[in-house]
């Protein structure tokens, strides 16, 4: 069986760069496209209510529960399909999907109908998991961690770039957002239909069930491998964690250090401009330096320390001191996505990351609950203490007990390059 895994999970051979750039150009566009409806969803949605701001600050809270919840449901369904039909199929229909979405989202005549685009897109965007999964078929075990890396600073990028663009086509019209981020994903789609090759044979592919491509079926492959549940576990408490920041950033930053709209946006985007250098140019010479167990010890440290510093420091210049530890932070997913690709087969490849998928999902459905809360608490005339960062302490203290719980999994996973 070990032989077996061992032939499924070598990368299949022939030419890999033009493969891996429509990856990257994908998982891009697609956090382009997000990001560039992210400052007039809202807008839209409040024209939809008379303008009635605490009314679409509610409906918006239900549009983003219910697009994660959808990323729940279809990313170990779309991982599935792609274990049974190949990746390349899932990925462009994915694709023409997206842009469908985002056409509908610009043409809804009312609420109901820019609702269920958004539930289409959250579907359609779990595309995500079968990117991941083609990365994992073309790139050896050991060259993992950095192609994850380089790939996840398309995420970075496109949520630096997306929301400048969105906002300033907001200004000319509330529907110029969505329209752009059809056109993108339209424009991927045919590129990827005339670039994009398969990188699954039909060799290495697995028989389609429903017990598996469901969300409860899929989490139950975590608990095939020795190892695979506690490391699934690891990536759950740093997602909880990182939802502090999109959580309540904004109002800490505000409330704290009095910035103003400019500044936050600008801190923002410096923090991310620096996880995306991080992923593209250090998680690579890290992993192959230190190995994946002591790049996921670097990384939680590093984010436990950004997390510290948030919350105590005095000002909001000394606060800007996170984004070194921060962007370190991200040296630790890619080198814990790239463990986990080694415990499982090839035909599995597609299964594994629909099922992470619904495990960050669950996170961004709990996480921002329990730090908006926290910080509403913290700061309320009925607080015990006055104490604003504490969202920021919450989260260092469950990245601290994730740290040791992962330190505690990875030793009991024997892999040379662990």
């Amino acid at each position: 069986m070990t032989a077996e895994r061992d032939a499924l999970a070598t990368p299949i051979a022939g030419p890999r760069r033009a493969a891996f750039a429509f990856i990257f150009i994908t998982v891009l566009l697609d956090m382009l496209a997000l990001g560039l409806i992210m400052p007039v969803l809202p807008k839209l949605i409040a024209s939809f209510t008379g303008n009635d701001t605490a009314d679409a600050a509610r409906i918006f809270g239900l549009f983003a529960t219910s697009w994660a919840l959808m990323q729940f449901i279809f990313a170990p369904l779309l991982g599935a399909l792609s274990d049974r039909f190949g990746r390349r199929p899932v990925v462009l229909l994915s694709n023409f999907g997206l842009a469908v979405d985002y056409l509908l989202m610009a043409f809804a005549p009312s609420l109901i109908w820019l609702f269920i685009g958004r539930l289409m897109s959250g579907a359609t965007a779990a595309s995500i998991s079968t990117s991941f999964a083609y990365l994992a078929d073309i790139t050896p075990a050991e060259k993992r961690a950095a192609a994850f890396g380089k790939v996840g600073a398309a995420f970075g990028a496109g949520f630096i770039l997306g929301p400048a663009l969105g906002g300033l086509l907001g200004q000319i019209d509330l529907h110029m957002p969505f329209y752009v981020a059809a056109a993108l994903s339209l424009a991927n789609a045919l590129y990827g239909f005339f670039v994009l090759p398969e990188s699954l044979p039909p060799e290495r592919r697995a028989a389609f069930s429903w017990r598996r491509a469901n969300p409860v079926g899929s989490l139950s492959l975590l608990a095939t491998r020795p190892g695979l549940l506690g490391l699934a576990t690891v990536n759950f408490g740093t997602q909880i964690a990182h939802t502090v920041l999109p959580s309540v950033y904004v109002l800490y930053a505000g409330y704290r250090y009095g910035w103003s709209e400019l500044a936050i946006g600008l801190s923002l985007a410096f923090v991310g401009l620096a996880s995306v250098l991080t992923r593209w140019f250090v998680v690579g010479p890290v992993v192959a330096r230190l190995g994946e167990r002591n790049a996921i010890m670097l990384g939680f440290t590093s984010g436990i320390a950004g997390f510290l510093i948030i919350a105590l420091v005095p000002n909001g210049v000394w606060a800007m001191i996170c984004i070194v530890p921060l962007s370190l932070w991200s040296v630790a997913d890619p080198a814990l996505q790239g463990m986990m690709t080694r415990l499982v087969g090839q035909d599995e490849q597609g299964r594994l990351q629909g099922a992470n998928v619904s495990v960050q999902s669950i996170a961004q459905l709990i996480g921002p609950f329990l730090f908006t809360l926290t910080f509403a608490l913290f700061i309320g005339t009925s607080a015990p203490w006055t104490m604003p960062g504490a969202p920021f302490l919450l989260a260092a203290i469950l990245l601290g007990l994730t740290l040791v719980f992962a330190a505690r999994t990875i030793a009991t996973i024997r892999s040379p390059s662990a």
